[in-house]
């Protein structure tokens, strides 16, 4: 080989050598961190949702206790909070006030492997919980604590605290309740058999006392209303009770002067005693009649004059029949009535009914109702005591037949011929799923509802719908489990969440 081959080899290995150097490290290996282990715990006061990594004894591990305060579903903001590890002893950690509201961070030194009983307790203002976690391992090898982690559910919506406790979010547990066909109707409030009266004029005449009875005045039953002054009914015979009144006047004059000459005969023995008695039955038989004649003519001027109260005789006092408040009043002072004109109408309110409209289509389905609710606008429904009657004669016009119910003591807000929505509630079906209404979602026609398989996680889970419907709460035929707990606030913000295309991250601060 000659000396230029050589030179041209020697460069050649040269610049290779120094690409070599000048090129980038191979990178490092990925190191991934081991999957974390997390627990959803419900007492009937908190939620607990801690996350931890797998035990390794000896090793640093810290919890993340995000703690749910069921009463308003906000996250615990104060507290001590105790990671508990029972074995042959008991070894606890705790730490005073979470690092975020909500999340409590408890660092802990993992005991020696073995398996252990793990509780979490909370201490609070006003608040003392105990979660049982229940069993636990502590392995002795990273490797053989991640082997035993199960894997988490596929298909599950985030759905992260953070989120939860800052919006309109709540869920519960879903039971049994009995199943209860509800029918809604129309109705109208009417005064009780018996429970509304008309006061009317004795006889014609003027009202001289009272009128001053307002709408919805309360009276006692036999309670005075008013006075009426009789009308004379002589008021165009003025001159007539005058020549009586004279008449009369005459006729007494005549009797006292008889009275006198019996008198003076009968001292004299002229004449017997007999007559005299004759005399004075005469005389006071003609005075008596004079005050006849005088109260008739001042009675005549008192009704044609409109002024006064008049005798006691000549009033008619009108009093309520009933107790109750005064629906209507056509009373007035002074005014001139009719005999058997309307002058109040008086209702009691401490039993009302209530007479719902039943369209004719579904009156086979009332036939059973016994029991009602009343909903009325600002108020909580109120619960009817009994079921008076249910009608068998359909109304040409309206199509309806009436069905009646008792309301005892009605609040303020209820009125006589109010209009009110009747619900009527039919006997307990075989017992079923029943949950709130707010908790099924429409999606795409399909009602579906979100079952919570974890403190973040959310499974969607169709449903169908039965027809019994109470107290907003719906029927659910099939797709949901007594025991379950599902999302009964704010199920379309976790829907909102399952049809995002990115899977939130985790994002807690712990």
């Amino acid at each position: 080989m000659s000396d230029r081959v050589v030179l041209i080899l020697g460069v050649i290995a040269l610049i290779g050598a120094l690409a070599a150097c000048g090129s980038a490290p191979p990178p490092a290996p990925v190191v991934e961190e081991p999957p974390a282990i997390a627990v959803t715990l419900w007492s009937p006061r908190t939620e607990l949702f801690v996350e931890f990594p797998p035990l390794v004894a000896g090793a640093e591990a810290r919890f993340a206790i995000h703690l749910t305060d069921l009463e308003d579903f906000a996250p615990l903001r104060e507290g001590r909070v105790v990671v508990r590890f029972e074995g042959e002893a008991i070894t606890q950690f705790e730490v005073d006030g979470p690092s975020t509201p909500g999340i409590f961070g408890v660092d802990v030194t993992v005991p020696a492997a073995r398996r252990y009983q793990m509780a979490i307790e909370v201490h609070a203002p006003g608040l003392t919980d105990e979660h049982r976690v229940g069993a636990v391992t502590v392995y002795p090898t990273l490797d053989e604590a991640v082997a035993a982690i199960e894997e988490s559910e596929e298909g599950a919506t985030a759905f992260l605290k953070e989120q939860q406790w800052t919006l309109e979010f709540a869920t519960m547990q879903v039971d049994e309740r009995a199943r209860r066909e509800v029918i809604v109707v129309p109705a109208t409030i009417e005064p009780r058999t018996g429970g509304s009266a008309d006061v009317r004029a004795m006889a014609a005449g003027r009202i001289a006392r009272g009128g001053d009875r307002a709408v919805g005045t309360r009276v006692g039953r036999g309670e005075a209303l008013a006075e009426l002054v009789v009308r004379n009914e002589r008021v165009g015979e003025s001159p007539i009770l005058r020549l009586e009144l004279s008449n009369a006047e005459a006729e007494l004059r005549l009797a006292e002067q008889t009275l006198a000459r019996t008198e003076s005969l009968a001292t004299a023995g002229a004449i017997p005693a007999r007559r005299l008695d004759e005399a004075r039955v005469g005389r006071d038989t003609a005075a008596a009649r004079v005050q006849i004649a005088e109260e008739h003519l001042r009675h005549l001027e008192l009704s044609r004059s409109g002024e006064g109260a008049g005798e006691a005789g000549e009033r008619v006092v009108l009093r309520a029949p009933i107790a109750g408040v005064i629906a209507e009043s056509f009373a007035t002072a002074g005014a001139t009535v009719e005999a058997g004109e309307i002058l109040y109408r008086i209702v009691t309110l401490d039993r009302v009914h209530v007479v719902g409209a039943v369209p004719e289509q579904q009156l086979s389905r009332v036939q059973d109702a016994m029991e009602a609710e009343i909903v009325v606008p600002g108020l909580d429904p109120l619960r009817t005591s009994r079921r008076v009657s249910v009608g068998r004669v359909v109304d040409r016009q309206a199509r309806s037949v009436p069905v009646v119910f008792v309301l005892d003591d009605p609040p303020a807000a209820v009125a006589i011929g109010q209009t009110v929505s009747l619900r009527l509630i039919g006997p307990d079906a075989a017992g079923g799923v029943t949950i709130p209404a707010s908790a099924v979602v429409d999606d795409a026609g399909q009602p579906i509802v979100f079952v919570q398989t974890g403190g973040e996680r959310f499974e969607r889970r169709p449903v169908r719908l039965g027809s019994a419907r109470e107290g907003g709460y719906v029927q659910i035929v099939s797709g949901l489990d007594a025991g379950e707990r599902i999302v009964s606030r704010g199920a379309h913000l976790v829907r909102l969440a399952a049809l995002s295309p990115q899977t939130p991250g985790h994002g807690h601060v712990h």
